[in-house]
């Protein structure tokens, strides 16, 4: 046990008390005696690069080039995507793809070039290959997005008998070259960023331990996903490999002369599993687009999830639920959703209720929902290992826990105490773990929130999850929780999400899960986890939102306030601002981290609460046009300000803004003492909400912060849909530029089932002295108009 250890486990000792942090001790040694025993221990290892070219095939959509010592596969998708394997990897099997794997590129051809390499050509990209297995993909005009330098390989042994690992391990790594100018953005959900510096960055799903901010890493979600945006293009790669790895980044630096240029440069180094990615290029929409057509649309969040929810570790029972609702009625606050935690269950229990303090709580939930409101339960995925408990007797029958390499059950410590954790790769486990979901519909809840599943494990020391060498059904084919680990809640999520339309096949399921993959959100979104109280969380906050975005996962949140502190009336105000423009707008906190009601923090916060409470539902109706157009192009709600133009450099540099869609430019106050800020702006004019002053871009422009609001701004010539005074939906139209137009979407939601949804399209202009909106299919515009920023136009 080394210093770190021993800090990490007075803390686990000081959150879960004296009895878990013994077992957490024992829990650690299990965890450390089964690995020492079951994965390969020293050993030699082979090292080997591809060697020279000896030869191609051709084959639909591309080809497979032989070399001295490896194989690569090149395919083209009918999209413009790039598949590369090598040593024979595929693209399935994966989690990370929906469905079947897209067609290839009948039109793409490979054939030899004159250096005696190989080329892929097609329309939309075309990716060269060397003789010695260095892959660039470029631009059909010629320009180089990204140039794969060639891989190298470590073939494990174990040392006594020189017999391959078991696991199929072959460590490797793989570094490539982007353009001088170029920013990375992704990995899913980090803390520093949005623009990831230089650095080096983990891809292994890991529970911070208490709280996080800005330079922990990494975090619960982790993807091998990075988009890169130069001035040549943007484009997206993505390592299908779940296997724990490292990612170091280095930007690149222009010199005088583009001789002297020092390209960036990113290394990927993975533990094992297969080498093989997909390449996507284009502008952002189109690469997300495409993306999204990869791995799957984003679920669609019932309305009333688009409202705001107000969670906490700490109810004292039913009673305090009904007074917390009713003091948002009383101040006349929306409310779209109470979260009950952990201490709702009998003993932490999953899939029980404490009946002591919850006597009723289906009557509970039936009365709040004629008020309006719904309940969320918490669902964790350990089970409390104990005969007798219902849950674990009915898994336990089915054969549906993760075991040992020697076929024992694998146990852990998490809240109940020693537990046993579904095997979510295995397809009889999800369907048994998605029936389980019936309970907490009887008992009224409406949506769930997955916690503690990347999994955790509470430890004393080594990692606080499962054992490596924990077997893994992995939709048999067998493995160990080295490719599963990453994975393990992507599939807790499935299994959730197919049990509740099974269940509920009328409504669309509401689940967001605290940890996950590429390709998560196909089954619900996700939320920050444990952020830090603290204006450094704050920041956090905005940066993994625009992270996850760009990995395809559109909707998500923090904890408004940071889970970890009682934030100061300022904090709380700043966060509750920048929360109310988010998809997933939720306080939380932890059980000693104070109240989040805002009348908890005196009249001034209340009032400022308010105004952003109603400012939200005023949006209500684009927030569900955002989150229609999310899961039809794979575009997320909350853009980086460089989205539409990402040649300018200026913009792919801004991280303390963003755009709601296309029609609003969000600039929130993210430290303290703010009363006015620079803001970035993209080009076209654009109009501040609050004072209706025009700002022509591209540039900075100062625009005043006072406490009780945030910069908002929106673009000349949008139509956006909101909430009139009737309660119904209006168009506000934002005067567009003289001598130009504008434009918006609006897509209603038909309510929370699978109705298809209709695209209205409209366009602005000027006629005469006035603004015209008119329906692209000359139909009725059928809502009423309401034109701002004329003043100034």
């Amino acid at each position: 046990m080394d210093g770190r250890d021993l800090v990490r486990s007075v803390r686990v000792v000081r959150a879960v008390g004296p009895a878990q942090g013994l077992r957490s001790v024992r829990s650690a040694w299990r965890a450390w005696r089964a690995d020492a025993r079951a994965l390969p221990r020293g050993g030699g290892e082979r090292a080997r690069v591809p060697g020279a070219a000896r030869g191609a095939e051709a084959l639909p959509g591309g080809g497979v080039i032989h070399f001295a010592r490896s194989s690569l596969r090149v395919r083209v998708a009918s999209g413009g995507a790039v598949f590369c394997g090598w040593d024979g990897a595929e693209p399935e099997p994966s989690y990370a793809l929906a469905g079947a794997c897209p067609q290839v590129d009948a039109r793409a051809v490979l054939e030899p070039d004159t250096e005696g390499g190989w080329r892929v050509v097609s329309e939309r990209v075309l990716v060269a290959v060397s003789r010695h297995g260095a892959v660039e993909v470029r631009t059909p005009g010629g320009a180089v997005l990204r140039r794969e330098l060639p891989p190298r390989w470590w073939d494990r042994t174990d040392a006594a008998g020189g017999r391959p690992d078991a696991g199929g391990a072959s460590r490797w790594i793989q570094r490539s070259e982007v353009a001088a100018d170029a920013r990375f953005f992704g990995l899913g959900g980090r803390a520093h960023g949005p623009r990831l510096r230089d650095g080096v960055y983990r891809l292994w799903n890991t529970d911070p331990g208490g709280a996080f901010e800005p330079g922990d890493d990494p975090l619960s979600v982790t993807m091998p996903v990075q988009l890169v945006v130069a001035d040549a293009g943007t484009h997206l790669v993505f390592h299908d490999n779940s296997w724990d790895g490292r990612v170091l980044l280095r930007e690149g630096a222009e010199g005088a002369g583009s001789g002297h240029d020092r390209p960036g440069s990113c290394e990927l180094r993975m533990d094992g599993g297969p080498l093989r990615y997909w390449v996507l290029a284009g502008t952002p929409a189109r690469v997300l687009q495409v993306w999204t057509a990869l791995t799957g649309a984003p679920a669609l969040p019932p309305q009333w999830a688009l409202g705001y929810q107000h969670a906490r570790w700490g109810f004292g029972g039913q009673d305090e639920v009904r007074r917390v609702v009713a003091g948002y009625q009383e101040r006349e606050l929306p409310l779209s959703a109470v979260h009950l935690d952990i201490d709702h269950f009998d003993r932490h229990r999953v899939f029980t209720v404490d009946r002591a303090r919850y006597p009723d709580l289906p009557g509970l939930a039936r009365e709040l929902r004629a008020q309006g409101v719904r309940l969320v339960s918490i669902v964790d995925p350990a089970v409390k290992a104990e005969p007798g408990d219902a849950v674990y007797e009915g898994g336990a029958a089915c054969d549906a826990f993760v075991r040992d390499a020697r076929g024992r059950e694998v146990h852990g410590v998490v809240w109940p105490g020693e537990s046993v954790y579904p095997d979510f790769t295995d397809v009889r486990v999800r369907k048994w773990w998605g029936a389980q979901y019936a309970e907490r519909l009887t008992q009224g809840f409406a949506g769930f929130w997955h916690d503690m599943n990347e999994p955790v494990s509470f430890a004393a020391f080594g990692e606080q999850t499962l054992p490596r060498s924990a077997r893994h059904t992995l939709e048999g084919r067998g493995g160990d929780h080295r490719e599963a680990h990453n994975v393990y809640a992507l599939a807790m999520a499935q299994a959730g999400f197919e049990g509740l339309c099974e269940l509920r096949p009328a409504e669309r399921p509401f689940l967001f899960s605290r940890s996950g993959w590429a390709g998560m959100q196909r089954y619900g979104g996700t939320w920050s986890g444990d952020v830090a109280t603290g204006w450094p969380g704050l920041r956090a906050s905005l940066s993994l939102v625009l992270g996850l975005g760009l990995c395809g996962v559109p909707y998500s949140g923090p904890d408004v306030g940071g889970y970890s502190d009682t934030p100061s009336r300022e904090l709380y105000v700043r966060w509750f601002q920048l929360g109310a423009y988010l998809p997933l707008f939720r306080t939380h906190s932890a059980v000693w981290a104070g109240r989040r009601e805002p009348w908890e923090y005196g009249p001034e916060v209340l009032e400022h609460a308010r105004t952003a409470l109603r400012e939200r539902r005023r949006l209500l109706p684009y927030f569900e046009t955002l989150g229609q157009l999310a899961r039809l192009t794979g575009a997320p709600y909350v853009r980086p300000v460089w989205w539409s133009a990402p040649r300018d450099r200026a913009l792919r540099d801004c991280e303390d803004a963003f755009l709601l869609g296309d029609a609003l430019l969000v600039a929130p106050a993210l430290a303290a003492g703010v009363t006015r800020r620079p803001v970035r702006l993209p080009r076209g004019r654009w109009y501040d909400t609050a004072t209706g002053r025009a700002h022509d871009g591209p540039g900075q422009v100062w625009v005043d912060a006072p406490l009780s609001r945030i910069p908002v701004l929106a673009r000349a010539g949008a139509v956006l849909p909101v909430t009139g005074e009737d309660g119904g939906t209006e168009l506000e139209v934002w005067a567009p530029k003289a001598g130009r137009g504008g434009s918006g979407l609006v897509v209603p939601d038909g309510g929370d089932g699978w109705q298809r949804p209709t695209v209205e399209r409209f366009t602005s202009r000027w006629e005469g002295d006035r603004v015209v909106v008119e329906r692209r299919d000359g139909g009725a515009v059928g809502y009423p108009v309401r034109v701002r920023g004329l003043v100034d136009a």
